[in-house]
């Protein structure tokens, strides 16, 4: 029998439809898998008996004629979507022992498609990090090394960091994420597997744990791109349970992969080449300029104008969502309980042991820009510049269809290298968080690797709503890219 666990879930449902294998084995290959790589702790909590059981009934409605869009696909989730009778924590010591009663709408609908639940993958605590450092259950390791024989442990990106390693170790099919400000995209180049944040809107946020509610979205990693599209198509759509869902139609993403893109344009923001940007992130963005031109699109220089303040907006704006968001995690209604001599104490002493140091530095940057004489000078002044963002991106789409720009401005680095300077983490943003305050789609696609052997991503930013044609491109560039590398690891395993 194949390598179950090398499949992609396209190539695993061809498969399952033609009974080469049954869910249930494909399932067992992955627990197995999840196993052999616990020492990356890419999970707060497995699920193996839950994965099994799923497996079983999913086997029973395929025999029936009753297969989902993913039925029999074993997934992971990340830790921030609640989830009916299994722990949820949002990795967070203060959620530690929280339970939901009810399955979030994104995971509702991946497991109404017939989708496994391999386990709950962990992340930056209440998804406030962009390494998989600030985790209440210890740092996700990348399952790549660098090729110089350093031997360092790197980190996976984040804040989604253990649904990006998950997948990119193959023990996962695909995974779960949410990006706020780049927690998908980011984790998907540093783990040199695609990741899509849809439209703010497309996917619904009930049942997502908050971090900040004007900017979470829902969204998927996968080995390829036709992946991507294939967990999107079950993760989107409209839900009244949420005010911020948007009553759209949901498009076939994977026949929108024509692998056409003749005629199509194609934006360069050139406030994007920063200062400093190293010469081999330089040098992958002509590569995928060249691709591009090659198959037939028109690339045009764009301007974002604004965009040099999104780092600073964002930080602003999310930390302000988040104090009030995380207000609500109080010892009292659920959750961690610290007894202190009063309610006051009680509060204090709950909210010190139970969050983390990078969740106490937004909460209280957050407050501090909501206060009373700081709320105009900061909180008011930042929504303005959002939309002035907002407009740069609708005039750099009178002139192109998408954007093309790099995803992170470095390769996975090593845990610890960087936390010593939270401004040096908040610079891993700085391409994908302007797409996130303007709400719009964008995806990181493996296209090359670094120096040390490292891979590296573009990232394709499209106009609202238009998901398809980010994905047609993504799919352009990955077939250019070819990229067949795999980390070390999985080469020893195979050996």
């Amino acid at each position: 029998m194949t390598n179950l666990t090398h499949l992609t879930i396209a190539e695993a449902l061809d498969a399952l439809k033609k009974k080469d294998f049954t869910a249930k084995e494909l399932t067992e290959a992955h627990v197995k898998a999840t196993s052999e790589f616990r020492h990356l702790n890419a999970y707060v909590t497995e699920t193996p008996e839950i994965a099994v059981e799923q497996a079983e009934a999913s086997d029973k409605r395929r025999a029936k004629g009753e297969a989902g869009l993913l039925e029999g696909i074993p997934l992971a989730i990340k830790d921030l979507y609640c989830t009916k009778g299994v722990r949820t924590t949002a990795s967070s010591k203060i959620l530690e022992n929280f339970i939901p009663t009810y399955d979030s709408t994104v995971s509702g609908n991946l497991m109404r498609d017939g989708a496994i639940m391999l386990g709950k993958t962990s992340l930056d605590e209440f998804a406030m990090g962009s390494s998989n450092t600030t985790s209440a259950y210890g740092n996700v390791i990348n399952p790549w090394k660098r090729s110089t024989g350093d031997n360092a442990d790197l980190v996976p990106g984040g804040s989604s960091g253990g649904s990006a390693a998950i997948v990119a170790a193959r023990a996962a099919m695909g995974s779960t994420g949410t990006d706020t400000g780049g927690s998908i995209r980011q984790p998907a180049s540093f783990c040199g597997i695609a990741g899509i944040k849809p439209t703010y809107g497309r996917c619904s946020r009930w049942g997502i744990i908050a971090f900040a509610s004007s900017l979470d979205q829902a969204g998927p990693f996968a080995r390829t791109v036709e992946d991507c599209a294939i967990m999107l198509q079950s993760m989107s759509g409209y839900d009244p349970k949420d005010s911020t869902s948007a009553n759209q139609p949901v498009p076939d993403f994977r026949a929108a992969l024509s692998g056409s893109i003749k005629g199509l344009r194609v934006g360069i923001p050139k406030e994007y080449n920063v200062d400093g940007l190293p010469a081999e992130i330089a040098k992958l963005w002509e590569q995928g300029k060249d691709w591009l031109r090659s198959e037939g699109a028109e690339i045009i220089d764009v301007s974002l104008p604004h965009s040099k303040y999104a780092l600073p907006v964002y930080y602003i704006l999310a930390p302000a969502e988040c104090s009030s968001n995380l207000a609500r995690y109080d010892g009292v209604r659920y959750g961690l309980r610290v007894e202190g001599k009063d309610l006051t104490e009680t509060y204090e002493k709950t909210r010190a042991q139970g969050f983390g140091n990078e969740v106490k530095r937004r909460i209280m940057i957050g407050t501090y820009v909501l206060s009373a004489g700081y709320y105009d000078a900061y909180y008011t002044k930042a929504q303005k510049i959002r939309r002035l963002i907002a407009e740069d991106f609708a005039k750099a789409y009178e002139k192109c269809d998408v954007l093309l720009s790099p995803t992170a401005p470095s390769a996975a680095f090593a845990i610890g290298e960087n936390e010593d300077d939270p401004v040096k983490m908040y610079l891993n943003d700085v391409f994908t968080i302007p797409a996130s305050l303007a709400g719009l789609p964008g995806m990181s696609v493996p296209a090359g690797m670094s120096s040390d052997g490292l891979p590296l991503g573009l990232q394709i930013i499209g106009k609202p709503w238009d998901e398809a044609t980010v994905l047609r491109v993504g799919h352009v560039i990955e077939k250019a890219a070819a990229i067949t590398a795999l980390p070390a690891m999985l080469m020893k395993k195979a050996a």
